[in-house]
């Protein structure tokens, strides 16, 4: 009871304040509502009036809020207020197909995730792990843009080889490229995260023990999976909410009547009603997810963790190799150099007569759709976009580390269920869009992953039976902390955060691109691969100059940490 009373607070609270979102924002929703049903009237003081008679918006945010509650646990929904119609029937023709999209997505993800990990189970299984390995082709995979995946899936297996329809929703071929486009990065992700834990399950003594007793090494693998998996689960469960309700460039992409495009189309035109209804649902699924995988874990760990009996978790102490710090060091290398030249030029010139223009002495990698430098407004937009990411990166790692150790389940859950965009548009109405503003609506949310991946280590290392060795020992709470907790958590989580940072820059860009956060024509990466994706085809360099600028930025963010994690012993190779 005490799990779902504090969820269940949470939610209403988060609704509460979706509810008075025109006040915050500052904003007179009977005028949008004039907009959205008649665009050619206009707004006179007798005309709003009647709309809000109409909408019971004349009674002020706190009795239209009270009105909507009282509906709902009466079952009803309310009516759209730009549509009139019932919000049910409609968030609940998007909750099941956003269902539907996320089941196949997911499903990709996960075999993803099985595939990148296969070497590592193969090599552990074998007692073959002898290096630190950087995982480069997950990194590139989970930094790939959504909606770039998803362009170029549609422009070559849609258009060019017609294997699937381009748009539309209700056949199985439809559900093919926008899986793939949400399932990859996310399956990258998981893949990452797994194999990163899988070394410190090969190293634990059952394994050394299986091996011995000549036990199968599919066996092995298996129950490293299991061993490995109770740490993981909750990643899988915010993953299968941020499918449901965060895709809205691949539903807009795809054309695909979800709950993610359909929330954001209400947040755009503030009908509350259809936004509430959206946003109780994503909540809802947050907590039945939370729950799903906090059960599953337990049922994995078994009396291991209620016993304090769980070993600890820890990856081995292995060497690296030259090549990830030479790796990193090109990088970059490379990317400094990029950021330098692009600097030396004018981001901002326009050049009408070399509008998409292919790279050239003049413009190295070509101009975009208004004939502005792409390395100009790359190099200005590297601080706008990489160092801003790595700020907020910097920021979500010690909130979900924070956040975790206290272990506010309620709160993580809330945070991941909320798009971005949707945050964007609470703290733009309240402090104004720019890109502080939008930094903060990045930051607000994006620490609740990191969260939950400290919440599930610190209580396997919490039921360690080395922590209550130190505790009869006369340890105190500081010395376990420092000596017995963090250094199972810190690392790991530390890795994982920055394998989020090109995620971050993307959601800055979404926000930017939206009129939340840095304003046009400012440089920006996001901005770029958003501006010039209807010209991908005439112009490619445009889409992948920062295409590859985010990818190289996942890249040398893995690699820079895999090679501090590796000891180069003197001479290897």
């Amino acid at each position: 009871m005490k799990y779902l009373a504090g969820r269940l607070a949470t939610l209403l609270v988060v609704v509460a304040v979706i509810g008075l979102l025109p006040r915050l924002t500052r904003t007179d929703p009977a005028r949008t509502i004039l907009h959205a049903r008649y665009a050619d009237r206009e707004a006179t003081p007798e005309t709003l009036d009647a709309i809000r008679a109409e909408t019971g918006l004349d009674g002020g945010p706190l009795h239209v809020l009270g009105s909507w509650l009282g509906g709902l646990f009466r079952g009803d929904l309310g009516e759209s207020w730009v549509s009139g119609l019932p919000v049910a029937p409609d968030v609940a023709a998007a909750l099941g197909n956003s269902l539907t999209l996320m089941g196949v997505s997911l499903a990709v993800a996960l075999l993803l995730a099985l595939a990148l990990s296969a070497p590592t189970l193969r090599r552990g299984a074998a007692r073959r792990i002898v290096r630190v390995r950087a995982g480069v082709a997950a990194a590139v995979l989970a930094a790939l843009p959504e909606f770039l995946l998803a362009a170029v899936l549609a422009t070559v297996f849609a258009v060019h080889l017609g294997w699937f329809p381009a748009l539309g929703w209700g056949a199985p071929g439809q559900l093919v490229l926008p899986a793939l486009a949400m399932g990859v990065p996310a399956g990258a992700l998981l893949g990452r995260l797994l194999d990163d834990a899988l070394p410190g399950a090969f190293a634990e003594p059952w394994a050394r023990s299986a091996t011995a007793n000549g036990l199968p090494r599919r066996r092995i693998a298996a129950h490293a999976l299991r061993r490995t998996l109770p740490g993981l689960l909750p990643q899988v469960g915010l993953v299968a909410v941020g499918l449901t309700g965060g895709a809205v460039a691949v539903e807009t992409l795809f054309a695909v009547p979800g709950l993610g495009s359909t929330a954001l189309a209400a947040a755009l035109a503030q009908d509350l009603p259809v936004l509430q209804a959206c946003v109780l649902v994503l909540l809802l699924l947050g907590i039945a997810a939370g729950l799903a995988t906090r059960l599953a874990a337990r049922a994995l760990l078994g009396p291991a963790l209620t016993e304090r009996a769980l070993p600890t978790l820890h990856a081995p102490q292995l060497p690296g190799r030259r090549a990830l710090t030479v790796a990193a060091a090109l990088l970059g290398t490379l990317l400094l150099a990029v950021t330098v030249a692009g600097l030396l030029r004018d981001p901002l010139y326009v050049d009408t007569a070399a509008r998409l223009a292919g790279p050239s002495a003049a413009h190295p990698f070509g101009t975009d759709n208004l004939g502005r430098d792409v390395l100009a407004r790359l190099g200005h937009g590297a601080a706008r976009t990489a160092l801003a990411a790595v700020a907020i990166g910097a920021v979500t790692l010690l909130l979900g580390l924070a956040i975790g150790a206290v272990r506010a389940g309620a709160l993580t859950e809330t945070a991941n269920a909320l798009p971005a965009v949707l945050a964007g548009l609470v703290v733009a109405g309240i402090a104004g869009p720019g890109p502080w503003g939008a930094a903060a609506a990045v930051a607000a949310v994006a620490w609740a992953p990191l969260a939950a991946h400290t919440a599930a280590l610190y209580a396997q290392e919490k039921a360690a039976p080395h922590l209550t060795a130190a505790v009869a020992l006369g340890a105190d709470r500081a010395h376990l902390l420092r000596h017995h907790v963090l250094p199972g958590v810190l690392p790991p989580v530390a890795r994982h955060a920055l394998l989020r940072i090109p995620a971050l820059a993307l959601a800055l860009a979404s926000l930017g691109f939206l009129g939340l956060g840095t304003q046009a024509p400012a440089p920006e990466w996001g901005r770029m691969l958003s501006e010039n994706m209807p010209y991908a085809e005439r112009a490619p360099w445009a889409v992948l100059a920062p295409a590859a600028a985010l990818v190289v930025l996942g890249a040398l963010a893995v690699l820079t940490s895999a090679a501090a994690r590796g000891r180069t012993p003197a001479g290897a190779k």
